[in-house]
């Protein structure tokens, strides 16, 4: 028998809503969760751990911490297979990023929620968590890291992205795919990735990164303001290989001189950050400046990569080398 142990934070997964005002909110319980599903769960018991009920929107880098050492405590008994944290949409990929980035064990960690609420009747919740624990019992996601269980699918926690802002199968992997699928309780891994992944140890995760995105002919002001209020580093949803508007240069210049880490990212789907273009704030002058490049992370999870080094202690070449060793990966 398989135990596999459910960690409940909220999301519309857990949400209902309100009989007067219509507004959806999180609140049940993981027990109810667990009660809800139409399918038996063979050779898996489940035990369920109440952890937070909010909405995804309103989690902060402080509890996603806490959640991902409280992970590895529940993995570390012996009689533990794996772990399902339901968790809302909106920012599962983060969450799941820091799991992947942050939780010392092997054993499989698998995310899951609902685009529609538990009030509706066809709401997805039942069937994703049937499927996530089926996918938590199974030795064969051992090692991969945190992942996503959404509709069938397995996506690894590093590529995967919320796509769609309602429809039940909005997590893709966008140019890469899916790892497998759950079907009818049979787990299918097709692929694995490539490389082990780097399990960071932090003791907290710096909160004071801020993410700006770039437009056609944004200004660096906003940039300069968070170096003002204290921002520890920042990073940019910048354009195709990681080239910014004109002032940008200087800009990220003047941060790196004070002491805070610009990252550049890109606000594309798919592809890698590389230093190609040169004058007018292009990657080649970014970089000569002094930033760092995102390689194929998305800004949000590059974010979430320098908060943890930071937390960490990290500054000057030990950050840069750190970052590229998981960034360029």
């Amino acid at each position: 028998m398989k135990h596999v142990v459910l960690i409940a934070t909220g999301g519309t997964i857990a949400s209902a809503a309100d009989k007067t005002a219509g507004a959806v909110n999180a609140g049940l319980s993981g027990e109810t969760l667990l009660a809800s599903l139409h399918q038996p769960l063979e050779g898996i018991s489940v035990t369920v751990e109440n952890f937070e009920a909010a909405g995804s929107y309103a989690l902060d880098l402080v509890t996603i911490h806490r959640l991902c050492g409280r992970i590895d405590e529940v993995l570390a008994g012996d009689d533990v297979d794996g772990v399902v944290v339901t968790h809302g949409t909106d920012t599962m990929e983060e969450s799941a990023f820091l799991a992947w980035l942050l939780v010392k064990s092997d054993k499989p960690v698998v995310f899951t929620g609902a685009q529609r609420h538990a009030g509706q009747p066809d709401t997805d919740g039942p069937r994703n968590i049937h499927d996530a624990i089926c996918a938590a019992g199974c030795a064969d996601l051992t090692g991969v890291g945190a992942v996503i269980l959404f509709e069938g699918d397995i996506h690894g926690a590093r590529y995967v992205t919320k796509a769609h802002t309602s429809r039940v199968d909005t997590f893709r992997s966008v140019g890469l795919g899916k790892f497998g699928e759950v079907d009818h309780g049979i787990v299918h891994l097709y692929t694995r990735p490539a490389k082990a992944r780097v399990v960071l140890e932090t003791p907290a995760l710096d909160r004071d990164v801020e993410l700006i995105g770039l437009g056609l002919g944004t200004s660096p002001r906003l940039m300069e303001l968070a170096g003002q209020a204290g921002a520890t580093g920042v990073v940019l949803s910048a354009f195709g290989r990681g080239n910014a508007p004109r002032g940008f240069g200087d800009a990220t210049a003047r941060l790196v001189t004070s002491g805070c880490p610009v990252v550049v990212a890109s606000r594309c789907h798919e592809g890698r950050t590389q230093a190609i273009y040169g004058k007018d704030s292009g990657g080649v002058m970014l970089v000569a400046q002094g930033a760092l490049l995102a390689g194929d992370l998305s800004a949000v999870k590059a974010r979430l990569l320098l908060s943890a080094l930071l937390g960490k202690g990290l500054s000057g070449p030990d950050l840069a080398g750190a970052f590229a060793a998981i960034a360029e990966a």
